[in-house]
């Protein structure tokens, strides 16, 4: 089978990419060794903050702004609520480049953003202690994504607009020719004008063999559900959080419709290989996210269930965006480090602008690979 475009690995930004180029009217194949939404990699686990003021960087602003009008217009294409309003939180000390980025990338785009001290918080947010020298900063236009129902409606709505879906399929190679881009699975061999790499913790091995070394390393990660009264800490009363420790970054959200208050510990974590059997959440994780809630969040009640992800961790944390340096019939999206989802809408969009104009009208010099040469 020939296709115009092979989408290589249909994770969040592989599903939105092929969603993107199959409404372009593109001949597109998607696929993954697994059969999305699944939990093999990053994109499970309920829930993701999607947040506009952006700790991380002002240059990510424009490319979340997008993100959100494409969210609200897949929202309105299947009928059904994606982007769940609650607001975000950041809390933090003062001085640090996180918070500071969050309150001057507000300024710069005129986001709304509610700025307090420590008592001021917790007197608005009675479920949360805030140490006396921190300070929050509240976004009330943030929230959270429902993660498995957005890849899951990407993938219907690329299937209406004539994309094929492949699913528990490996790929084992990809070669370029001269008139075409080899794509080689575990069953059979494919053929595309090009091809979009998007396989998440897996497209490290996958660019080695396309002579690319992609400095993305993946880790293991946890997070976890507690049970919560939501009178404090349901989502109609409580927003998604994130807090910078001295050593550590933790993240969490309100109790959605019961499910329990979610934690997570965004930092730290150990280097695996994807391939191997996953290290199931254990006594030790739940040490850690227990003491963090046992502190910041006092009335919170026992575990409910803990689970495991991983994050493709680029060096810088910032991601990989970008085409082959030497073919342009490929592309390639990758270590998103954790902060990724938020944008998987606007990454799908960027993707088909490459394979049908070449460029993008963002600025992606801070993606590029070149940073790392």
């Amino acid at each position: 089978m020939h296709y115009d475009v092979i989408v290589v690995g249909a994770g969040s930004m592989g599903m939105a990419a092929g969603y993107q180029l199959a409404k372009a009217g593109k001949h597109v194949l998607i696929i993954d060794r697994y059969n999305p939404p699944h939990d093999h990699a990053s994109h499970h686990g309920e829930t993701r903050i999607i947040r506009y003021a952006y700790g991380e960087g002002q240059n990510y602003v424009p490319l979340l702004l997008r993100a959100r009008e494409l969210w609200q217009e897949l929202e309105k294409e299947v009928h059904k609520e994606l982007l769940v309003q609650v607001g975000a939180i950041n809390v933090g000390r003062s001085d640090s480049t996180f918070m500071q980025n969050v309150i001057t990338s507000a300024k710069r785009y005129e986001l709304p953003l509610e700025l307090r001290n420590a008592s001021e918080t917790m007197e608005r947010f009675p479920g949360m202690y805030v140490p006396e020298d921190f300070i929050s900063c509240f976004e009330p236009t943030a929230g959270f994504l429902r993660v498995e129902d957005c890849v899951q409606a990407y993938r219907e709505r690329a299937i209406y607009y004539g994309a094929t879906v492949l699913v528990n399929t490996a790929v084992m190679n990809i070669v370029p020719k001269e008139a075409h881009i080899e794509v080689h699975t575990s069953l059979t061999k494919l053929t595309a004008n090009q091809v979009v790499i998007t396989a998440g913790a897996w497209a490290k091995e996958l660019l080695h063999q396309l002579n690319i070394s992609l400095p993305v390393t993946p880790t293991r990660k946890t997070f976890a559900w507690y049970d919560a009264d939501d009178a404090l800490y349901g989502n109609e009363h409580y927003p998604t959080f994130g807090f910078e420790l001295e050593n550590a970054l933790y993240y969490g959200f309100p109790s959605d419709n019961g499910a329990g208050l979610k934690v997570g510990r965004h930092d730290g974590g150990e280097a695996i290989n994807p391939n191997d059997e996953r290290i199931a959440f254990n006594a030790h994780d739940e040490q850690q996210l227990t003491q963090f809630l046992n502190r910041y969040m006092p009335q919170h009640g026992p575990l409910k269930v803990g689970k495991t992800c991983m994050y493709a961790m680029t060096p810088d944390e910032d991601f990989i965006i970008d085409q082959h340096p030497t073919d342009a019939r490929i592309h390639i999206a990758a270590g998103f480090s954790g902060h990724g989802f938020k944008f998987a809408a606007v990454v799908g969009e960027l993707l088909k602008d490459f394979v049908i104009d070449g460029n993008s009208t963002f600025d992606l010099t801070d993606f590029s690979l070149q940073r790392f040469n």
